[in-house]
């Protein structure tokens, strides 16, 4: 009986202790060591984007002016002519980049041109502005600050050209296009090896 109990009286000394979760989540250090890979890997991957990062800038101006070509096409057709195409002056936007006639980078309008003459007065209607992404020259070979476009749909001259580049590249830059414009208002983009626009 004594044995018993003894045993008893034991196994109350070496009774399990209770079971108690492990707290869950990451340590201070744990997440300063993956913070510290992230950043590196990001410094490393960063220059890798330039490109294609200028590449949809470029793309973004040219699709904005290929649709205003085509816009102001339908509108002087539509409005029996007296429509123009004219570049924004610079300042417009906080946009100092287009000083000079042939540089269209703070963007353009299409308005109702209504006493032709090539400007747009009051009482005139705008209808439809496009400012082009920033970091993006915006330049149009033969210079000319508006284009005016025919009841059918033309424009006076051959032929129109703009170049649309990143900020401080050439035209020989792989991201650059040309956009291309013929009298008769066909609308084509050439690369880079293409531009200018010869018609």
């Amino acid at each position: 009986m004594q044995s018993l109990q003894s045993l008893k009286a034991g196994s109350n000394l070496r009774r399990p202790t209770a079971w108690r979760p492990q707290p869950l989540g990451f340590t201070a250090i744990e997440l300063m060591v993956v913070v510290a890979i992230l950043a590196i890997l990001t410094a490393l991957a960063a220059p890798s984007f330039t490109p294609l990062i200028e590449r949809w800038r470029v793309m973004q101006a040219v699709d904005g002016l290929q649709s205003t070509l085509y816009f102001a096409r339908s509108e002087a057709i539509k409005r029996g002519g007296n429509v123009v195409i004219r570049k924004e002056p610079t300042g417009t936007n906080g946009c100092n980049l287009a000083t000079a006639n042939a540089d269209w980078d703070c963007g353009w309008y299409v308005f109702v041109d209504t006493n032709r003459n090539g400007t747009l007065n009051s009482g005139e209607e705008v209808l439809q502005r496009f400012a082009p992404p920033s970091n993006v020259m915006v330049t149009r070979t033969g210079g000319g600050v508006s284009i005016q476009l025919s009841r059918w749909g033309t424009i006076e001259g051959t032929y129109i050209g703009f170049n649309i580049v990143p900020l401080d590249k050439s035209t020989s830059d792989p991201a650059a296009r040309g956009l291309c414009m013929s009298s008769a208002g066909r609308i084509r983009t050439v690369k880079s090896v293409d531009i200018p626009c010869t018609n």
